[in-house]
């Protein structure tokens, strides 16, 4: 691990050497990849760093039992030893953390599409609640949220909803929640108060860029038509709605939220990149196919990744066992503790298997 760590800190230095040099400064293209490259590394490196002064603390005050103390003295000396071993385990499992593999995508923006599911109107309604719970929790981490395109209901649930999440970070924040989220309630159309159990679908996926996907003009059908609002109303009496098909994987998106046709195409087109690209990286990986089939399903009942129970004011993770009674909180995009354990978990699993491999 040490060996790993002396490379990555030679490499960070090496990239603080170049981007000061006047011909990296000229070259936009290289100064950002070596940019992001020590950005990448630089939360390792400090670690690093604070492990080797901690290290080197520890020696001089086990150095120090060897000299002539008074009691008092000597009982500091070792407390400070051993706050000092308590930090230096800390760090080792930081490091041993930070030299995984990281997933190319973390860093990314994101897609995120909303639909409920099974349920009727209570799943689009629910729709609605998760929709609202991602805004809010994007507003706590000072991120931006941009509409692609909504289909609500008259009573203000969402059928679909479809927007885009930037900020710092985003996908590795959100890839967790991809999946099937069921809600147990009382609708507030039941007169007898039985618990209703409906579902809604969550998929969250890296936005990637036009070089990322090649995208041929060919290969698409572009539609356009009039934007609609609550129950199939026409809202913009202008063809500015686009529809776009991609015809080799039948990939269907539309936009309708911008009363610009040209600006509507564009964000459809980030969509749609951002699907291709889900859809090659299944194809070159069936395993990890698999694993997203598996987690996103149909949105059936009996599929689930998470439980919002109303009666309880309990949600539950099914995925790490997690179960907090605070739904209301988390309802308002208090989302972090779970997040957390979510990326902890996974950072576990990994390591496990980094243990097994080697």
């Amino acid at each position: 691990m040490f060996d790993r760590l002396e490379a990555v800190l030679r490499r960070y230095e090496e990239l603080e050497q170049a981007l000061s040099d006047p011909s990296i400064l000229q070259d936009m293209e290289k100064l950002r990849q070596y940019g992001k490259e020590q950005a990448d590394l630089a939360d390792t490196v400090a670690a690093y760093k604070e492990y080797k002064r901690t290290i080197g603390e520890w020696q001089d005050a086990k150095e120090m039992l060897n000299e002539k103390l008074d009691d008092e003295m000597r009982e500091m000396v070792k407390l400070e030893i051993a706050e000092l071993v308590e930090r230096k385990d800390e760090l080792e499992k930081e490091l041993t953390i930070l030299l995984l593999p990281k997933d190319k995508n973390d860093d990314k923006n994101v897609i995120v599409e909303i639909r409920g599911a099974a349920g009727g109107d209570e799943a689009a309604l629910f729709a609605g609640d998760l929709y609202r719970m991602y805004g809010r929790f994007v507003e706590r981490k000072g991120w931006r949220v941009e509409l692609i395109d909504a289909n609500f209901t008259d009573i203000g649930g969402v059928k679909e909803v479809v927007f885009s999440v930037q900020g710092k970070g985003a996908y590795s924040q959100l890839k967790f929640e991809s999946g099937a989220h069921r809600v147990q309630r009382v609708p507030s159309t039941e007169s007898g108060g039985r618990i209703h159990t409906s579902t809604a679908t969550v998929a969250v996926l890296p936005e990637v860029e036009e070089v990322e996907v090649q995208v041929n003009e060919k290969d698409l059908r572009i539609d356009v038509f009039c934007s609609t609002g609550p129950g199939g109303q026409s809202v913009n009496t202008t063809q500015s709605a686009v529809r776009i098909t991609h015809m080799p994987t039948g990939i269907v998106v539309s936009c309708q939220d911008e009363k610009s046709q040209l600006k509507n195409k564009d964000k459809a087109m980030r969509v749609l990149r951002a699907r291709l690209y889900e859809k090659f990286q299944e194809e070159q990986n069936q395993e990890v196919a698999q694993q997203r089939k598996s987690a996103v399903g149909t949105g059936d009942r009996s599929e689930r990744i998470r439980t919002y129970n109303f009666p309880q004011s309990r949600v539950t993770d099914h995925r790490i066992g997690l179960t907090l009674h605070r739904l209301d909180s988390v309802l308002a995009g208090d989302l972090e503790e779970i997040v957390n354990a979510l990326i902890t978990a996974e950072q576990a699993s990994r390591l496990e298997a980094v243990a097994v491999d080697g």
